[in-house]
């Protein structure tokens, strides 16, 4: 067994040992698999043969991600800059008129 790639998290590693079994490459995964506490690099092994065709399907799974357009399905929920600037002057104009009329 060689090592194919060292990841941070035991998910992670599960990932591309899941897509690797999906395509017939058996995976060992090593380091801290199931420790107790969720820290530590996971390393993904292959066989020496399995080497080429394991490595050219990460890095096909990496490229076409890179493509994939999250923009449409990702909705941004932070409030825009002009809004703060709008709400801000709208909070001065208040405050203002309220000390005008006590």
């Amino acid at each position: 067994m060689v090592r194919l790639a060292t990841v941070r998290t035991t998910f992670h590693a599960r990932v591309i040992a899941a897509r690797l079994g999906a395509e017939g490459i058996v995976t060992d995964l090593r380091g801290n698999v199931d420790g107790i506490y969720p820290m530590g690099d996971v390393h993904v092994f292959v066989s020496e043969e399995d080497l080429p065709e394991a490595q050219e399907l990460l890095l096909a799974d990496e490229v076409e991600s890179a493509f994939d357009e999250d923009d449409d399905h990702h909705v941004d929920t932070r409030t825009p800059p002009e809004l703060w600037i709008v709400l801000a002057t709208i909070l001065v104009i208040a405050a203002v008129l309220f000390a005008r009329s006590i």
